[in-house]
C-alpha cells in the first residue's frame, strides 16, 4: 500500500520507514528505526530526489509508482551517495531507461566505484550555482562537501523555496504517519535523537556545516527537506539555531555531564556524590553515565549539548579505564571542544588516570581543565568529603 504525502502542490514525500534495522551504518542504535526520505517534483518534467536504502525499495516504488501515475520518470538528482540514499540508482536506470543523472563530478565517480556503472550517456553533470529548469520549478545547486561525504550538494527549488538539504538537517528516527516537524512534539520526542545524529556523524565537520548554513542564509528557504527525519515547514529557526550551536561547538545549556568509568563500583560512587551535591548547590540538569554501559553515540550527544563535564575514571593497568579512553579517542575524533572539565581519578596504589586524561584533553581544542580535581585511593572514606566539596565550589564558581 502505498503512502505519499505532498509537501506543496507539485512536490511529494515519497519515502519510507525501517523499524526493524537496530544499527544505522551498522554503528549507531536506532531503537526508533530510521526514515528514508526521497522526494519527486511532478512539473512539465518529472524529477526524484534521491532514492532510499534497499530495506525499504519495495514501499519506495509503491510510493514512486503511485505518485507518478504512469508517468515516466525524467530526472533522477543524486544528493548524496551514500548507500541508505543512492541504493536504488540501478533499479530506478532499468525501471525508467531514458531517465537522466543529475550529480557532480564527484558523484559520478562514486556511482562508477559502488555500481561499476558507466552513466556518461545519462550523466547531467552540475557544479555550485549552476541551475535546472523543469517547467515551472528550477533547482540552483549548492555544493555542500564534507557535510559529510565530499559529493554532498543541496539543491534550492526557487518557485516553492525549498532546500533540499541532504543529510543536513537529518534525524534517527522512523517516521509515524507526521513527516512534519510541526506534526510531532519535536523538542520532547525528536531533538536527541536529531543531536545525536549530528555530533556523531557529522560533528566533526563543523567548519564544512558553518559554510552551508551562510550560503542558505543567502537564500528565502521557506521549507527544509532533508533526507532522514521531519520536513521542516514552520519555525525553521529552531533547528537553524541548533545547527549553528553544533557546527561550532557551543554547548546548547549551562549544564553538568558526568562521565564515570568505574571497576567495582567505587568511582561510581564518587560520581554519585558530586551530583547530590551539585544538585544541592542548585544545578539542574546533571546527567550521570556509566561509560561502559551507554553507547557513546549517547555520550558524544550529551558531551555536546553540555558545558560542563566531569570524567570520573579508575586507574587500569598503569593507564585510563579503557572504556574511558576509548570515549576520550571518539572525543578527539568528532571534534568534541570549547568545555569546562573537571577530573575524577581513583587508584589503589598509583592514580595515573587524571594526568593521563588531562594529557588526552590537551589536544582537543578550548578545553578548560580545572585545577581542582579529586584523587581516591580505593574507596572514598569518611574525611575525605573536603575534596569533593572543593570540586563542587571549583565547578559552581565556572557555572
Amino acid at each position: 500500500m502505498y503512502h505519499i504525502r505532498n509537501i506543496t502542490k507539485d512536490v511529494v514525500w515519497i519515502g519510507a520507514s525501517d523499524r526493524r534495522l537496530a544499527l544505522f551504518e551498522n554503528l549507531f542504535p536506532i531503537p526508533r528505526g530510521v526514515s528514508y526520505n526521497s522526494y519527486l517534483i511532478m512539473d512539465e518534467k518529472t524529477v526524484l530526489m534521491d532514492t532510499v536504502d534497499n530495506g525499504v525499495a519495495g514501499q519506495f516504488f509503491e510510493n514512486l509508482e503511485h505518485a507518478l501515475s504512469g508517468r515516466a520518470l525524467d530526472y533522477l538528482v543524486v544528493s548524496h551517495m551514500e548507500p541508505d540514499h543512492c541504493a536504488m540508482i540501478g533499479d530506478i536506470v532499468r525501471r525508467y531507461p531514458d531517465v537522466k543523472i543529475v550529480g557532480n563530478a564527484k558523484t559520478f565517480t562514486m556511482i562508477g566505484q559502488f555500481f561499476g556503472t558507466d552513466c556518461s550517456d545519462r550523466a547531467v553533470v552540475v557544479k555550485e550555482g549552476d541551475t535546472l529548469s523543469f517547467g515551472a520549478h528550477t533547482l540552483h545547486f549548492v555544493m555542500a562537501p564534507m557535510v559529510h561525504w565530499p559529493e554532498v550538494m543541496a539543491a534550492y527549488d526557487e518557485t516553492d523555496k525549498i532546500l533540499f538539504s541532504a543529510d543536513g538537517f537529518g534525524t534517527f528516527g522512523a517516521l509515524n504517519g507526521g513527516i512534519f516537524a510541526d506534526e510531532v512534539d519535536f523538542d520532547r520526542d525528536w531533538l536527541d535523537d536529531a543531536r545525536r545524529y549530528y555530533t556523531n556523524i557529522v560533528g566533526k565537520y563543523g567548519a564544512s556545516v558553518q559554510t552551508l548554513l551562510k550560503k542558505a542564509a543567502g537564500l528565502d528557504i521557506a521549507v527544509i527537506c532533508p533526507l532522514h527525519g521531519p520536513v521542516w515547514r514552520e519555525n525553521l529557526g529552531y533547528i537553524l539555531e541548533k545547527y549553528q550551536k553544533w557546527s561550532t561547538y557551543e554547548a546548547e545549556e549551562k549544564a553538568v555531564v558526568i562521565l564515570y568509568a568505574s571497576v567495582y563500583g567505587n568511582t561510581a560512587s564518587v560520581a554519585d556524590a558530586l551530583a547530590g551535591r551539585l544538585a544541592e548547590n542548585g544545578v539542574k540538569k546533571i546527567a550521570v553515565y556509566d561509560v561502559s554501559n551507554t553507547h557513546v553515540s549517547e555520550l558524544i550527544s550529551e558531551i555536546f549539548r553540555a558545558s560542563h563535564l566531569v570524567l570520573a575514571a579508575a586507574t587500569y593497568n598503569a593507564g585510563i579505564y579503557p572504556a574511558m579512553e576509548n570515549l576520550l579517542s571518539d572525543m578527539k575524533a568528532l571534534a568534541v571542544q570549547n568545555k569546562t572539565v573537571a577530573l575524577i581519578e581513583n587508584g589503589s596504589w598509583a592514580s595515573t588516570a587524571a594526568k593521563q586524561m588531562k594529557e588526552k584533553l590537551s589536544e582537543l581544542k578550548n578545553m578548560t581543565i580545572l585545577d581542582t580535581q579529586v584523587s581516591v585511593k580505593s574507596a572514598m572514606l569518611e574525611g575525605q568529603e573536603e575534596a569533593l566539596l572543593a570540586l563542587t565550589d571549583a565547578i559552581m564558581e565556572t557555572l
